[in-house]
């Protein structure tokens, strides 16, 4: 994996070279860690300004042993600061300064106002430039090793999700099989949920978003639950509708049609080189055609990997087209206030129909179940 992370370094460096700035500082943790192989606790990374200066990982305090963090490219110095308190980033630029760095480029959008202030400070002479969402873009298309970490972890996600659908529901509140089901993905493997574990029942189902509550399962409901596992950094994710009892009433029936038709449009326009507002159009124009435009999401989807919210966002205005194996959610939904709703979310990678068509990562059943 030492090559992965250096490959990684030289093309950005590559794009610093190319925009005038030969030293870099990443603070971002997601950015860190892709590019280092572990974002320790506070930890930045310095890229050298050219390939015979190692780049360094600043932190705070020793990085911990833990494989859920990842471990540092062994190819990287580490640098602990001896100074209890001090900012790893003013440390870094004063490194850089000090290994005679014209300019250094940095996230100008994940520091804060004061400690970019601090970061010109320490070095007079050194010239701050914005490095942008360079590292972002380069997260975009993930290689086979970081698709494989999603796949994984889509798996523990369906499984955790097929054991809670076996249990007793009826007279559970939605924080019980929230904490459950995050227990499950632990259990099976996952450092954790991806994101905070959503479970709605009755009036609050199709809510996206939703925060569980006190409320209980009764029979008649719709349970909506979307949930994910992080496995080695990378994230998922997967949301699913059923029915509380016997069988569903007609309105449950012709929404969750509708729901599962505009899902199905968005997945199927998932192709290389699709504009990413294309495929947001084609499963919103399911649900707008039947009534339902004012209840939509701003986004029919987004990108996964070390975070579960990336680019590429796939809304009305989003720029840009989408690639071969860049991972994205299709998870369209409809509420209707009072009565609740319908929402069903798939983690896909887009691949060319030569290859199959996109890669469903998310398996577990899209039928109606009554449960």
């Amino acid at each position: 994996m030492s090559e992965v992370y250096a490959t990684r370094r030289s093309r950005l460096r590559e794009r610093c070279n190319a925009a005038g700035t030969a030293a870099a500082l990443i603070s971002r943790p997601a950015n860190v860690r892709y590019l280092a192989g572990a974002a320790p606790q506070g930890a930045v990374l310095l890229l050298g300004r050219d390939q015979d200066q190692r780049d360094q990982l600043v932190c705070p305090v020793p990085p911990e042993d833990r494989p859920a963090d990842g471990r540092p490219d062994e190819s990287l110095v580490l640098h602990i600061l001896s100074t209890p308190g001090r900012d790893p980033a003013v440390a870094a630029a004063d490194l850089a300064g000090n290994q005679g760095s014209e300019a250094l480029a940095v996230e100008e959008h994940h520091l804060t106002v004061a400690r970019y202030r601090a970061l010109d400070a320490v070095a007079p002479k050194l010239r701050l430039a914005g490095l942008g969402t360079a590292v972002e873009q380069l997260r975009l298309i993930k290689d086979e090793e970081e698709i494989s970490c999603l796949r994984i972890g889509a798996e523990i996600a369906d499984q955790a999700l097929g054991e809670l659908l076996e249990s007793i529901l009826v007279g559970r509140t939605e924080r019980h099989l929230a904490l459950e089901l995050e227990r499950r993905l632990v259990d099976h493997g996952a450092e954790g949920p991806a994101f905070p574990t959503s479970v709605a029942t009755g009036p609050n189902s199709g809510r996206p978003g939703h925060r569980p509550t006190d409320r209980r399962v009764e029979e008649g409901d719709f349970l909506s639950v979307c949930l994910g596992a992080a496995y080695r950094g990378y994230r998922c994710e997967i949301g699913r509708t059923f029915v509380i009892g016997t069988s569903p009433a007609d309105w449950q029936v012709e929404l969750y049609d509708l729901v599962f038709a505009a899902q199905r449009a968005g997945r199927e326009a998932l192709v290389p080189g699709a504009a990413c507002r294309d495929v947001d159009r084609a499963a919103r124009q399911v649900l707008d055609s039947a009534g339902h435009g004012a209840a939509l999401q701003a986004a029919t989807g987004h990108g996964v990997g070390l975070e579960i919210d990336e680019d590429p966002q796939l809304a009305p205005a989003a720029m840009g087209k989408l690639d071969a194996c860049v991972p994205v959610t299709v998870e369209p939904g409809v509420h209707l206030p009072g009565r609740g709703g319908v929402r069903i979310d798939d983690t896909l990678v887009v691949r060319p129909e030569a290859d199959g068509g996109p890669e469903l990562l998310t398996i577990t059943t899209k039928e109606l179940l009554a449960l």
